[in-house]
């Protein structure tokens, strides 16, 4: 698929195919996060991919808006050491594995991490140390709907570009 091809058509995937993701899949999905932008490029990230149902099962009980995690077929915890721009640079890293997994025909959905009640649990799960934020969880499955991504719906153009001034 073309690059702007994918970023127009990568949407929130929340139903998968009970089909596996090989383990080079998920690695080049690393890779290309490992990419991002970063302030200052501290790279305050760390990465933990995990495909055990049950700690699927446990994290989709844990966050409320992952319910639907427990039919994933992996996740990627996207946690950050405690920097001045730790968000910004977990987002980054975030949205290129959104976009990568699209590109490799992957349906993905971020499920949002910072700030949640349930952080220091998920990180508990993970063992994750307790100077590391949760960003992100980011959902990870073949889609179950079998016509792929698609484009949809977005304001248009017209409507949200000024130039010079609002």
């Amino acid at each position: 698929m073309d690059t702007l091809d994918t970023l127009k058509t990568r949407r929130s995937i929340r139903a998968y195919q009970d089909k596996a993701i090989p383990k080079d899949t998920l690695e080049k999905i690393i890779d290309v996060a490992r990419f991002s932008p970063t302030a200052r490029n501290v790279q305050p990230w760390e990465f933990v991919v995990i495909t055990n149902i049950r700690i699927l099962q446990k994290i989709g009980a844990l966050a409320e808006n992952a319910r639907f995690m427990v039919a994933a077929k992996a996740c990627i915890a996207v946690f950050c050491a405690d920097t001045k721009y730790y968000l910004e640079d977990g987002c980054a890293a975030t949205v290129n594995i959104l976009n990568a997994a699209a590109e490799l025909g992957i349906g993905s959905c971020w499920v949002a991490g910072d700030k949640k009640p349930y952080c220091s649990e998920v990180a508990g799960l993970l063992s994750v140390p307790p100077e590391f934020k949760l960003v992100s969880l980011v959902a990870l499955g073949y889609p179950e709907d079998k016509t792929g991504f698609k484009l949809v719906d977005k304001r248009d153009l017209k409507e949200i570009i000024h130039w010079e001034k609002f």
